[in-house]
């Protein structure tokens, strides 16, 4: 049987991980958010990180926000991390620090979706309750073949109820686990192992030849470009400015340079012009000739920084201390890079 089969790969084939070391449902929960769009070998420091200096829920919602979005700087998906912050708030605050106990209450905190609270539930409390990530999506759709849209409700429907009919009753967390950890090292997106696959005899992909076309997904992401070009603003001290981004969107809460934002690449005449209406500035520096591109999952930011001398600066603060702030990584590995005194 499919569930007996892929258990008994995974106790033989797991990756030791210190979340699957533990049935604390606060680890769990740390563990599943942090790998959210996250390869394990990335999301790793950042768990070992949060659980040194957030050992329990109270000391995370004890922290002050920056704090927290300091620690998860460079890990992308930003809102991960206030939802993180704001669930362990009100599991302190609002259920005296007792965290919820089966997927229905999992369900009411913060960034916590059909997914997270399922692994959570299933491995936390051994709740009979399949989790459905790509992964899943993957390995089911192509061993049984199904073609449905894995980004529609009917089609999810359909996933559902399969993994519903295949989940071990007795062993839940280690079947969850077992069909993830399947997906991301045998059933791969790109060259799978079908070769060593336990499934080669029986997997409805492999033998109809459509590994490539499944799972199917109906949706295409649209990529938007947009070009950024960032003010290092530097007075006769050395000191700069920055400015919090409040609004809801990407790196929202986090800290970057003054930003003008235009629809395609701009010219030095331009960026004068622009600064001169609103700045009284000495000179005016592009700093990288080829823009730097971060790509973000629905955007690419084509990005030029400019450094802008000014005899007087309002609102600043000393370069140096701009480590105590949070940043994205876009902007952190310029700060690294560059030296006021030595530009």
């Amino acid at each position: 049987m499919f569930h007996i089969k892929i258990i008994n790969w995974y106790l033989d084939n797991y990756r030791k991980l210190p979340w699957r070391e533990t049935k604390d449902p606060y680890k769990i929960w740390l563990s599943e958010v942090i790998l959210q769009q996250t390869r394990i070998d990335q999301g790793l420091p950042y768990y070992n990180k949060f659980v040194a200096h957030f050992p329990t829920v109270y000391a995370l919602a004890k922290a002050p926000e920056q704090r927290v979005l300091q620690l998860w700087e460079g890990l992308g998906y930003y809102s991960r991390a206030r939802n993180l912050h704001f669930a362990a708030q009100y599991i302190v605050n609002d259920l005296n620090g007792v965290f919820p106990k089966n997927y229905t209450e999992l369900l009411q905190l913060k960034g916590v979706g059909d997914y997270t609270a399922a692994a959570i539930a299933s491995i936390a409390y051994r709740e009979v309750v399949p989790a459905i990530d790509g992964n899943v999506y993957r390995v089911l759709s192509r061993v049984f073949g199904i073609k449905d849209a894995y980004d529609t409700g009917s089609g999810k429907k359909v996933f559902k109820a399969l993994a519903l009919e295949l989940i071990d009753k007795k062993q839940p967390d280690n079947y969850n686990q077992a069909v993830m950890e399947f997906g991301a090292r045998v059933c791969k997106p790109k060259q799978p192992l079908c070769d060593t696959c336990i499934f080669n005899n029986s997997c409805y992909a492999l033998a109809q030849k459509s590994i490539a076309s499944l799972p199917y997904k109906k949706g295409k992401t649209k990529v938007r470009k947009r070009f950024f070009n960032y003010f290092i603003f530097l007075d006769q001290a050395g000191n700069t400015r920055i400015e919090q981004r409040t609004a809801k969107g990407i790196w929202q809460g986090l800290y970057e340079f003054p930003l003008f934002e235009t629809d395609k690449k701009s010219s030095i005449k331009i960026i004068t012009a622009y600064l001169n209406k609103a700045y009284q500035t000495d000179k005016v520096v592009l700093y990288n000739d080829k823009p730097i591109i971060h790509k973000l999952s629905h955007q690419h930011l084509y990005t030029h920084f400019w450094i802008v001398e000014v005899s007087n600066l309002s609102e600043s603060i000393a370069w140096n201390t701009l480590e105590n702030y949070p940043f994205p990584v876009l902007i952190r590995n310029f700060i690294k890079k560059f030296h006021p005194n030595k530009n």
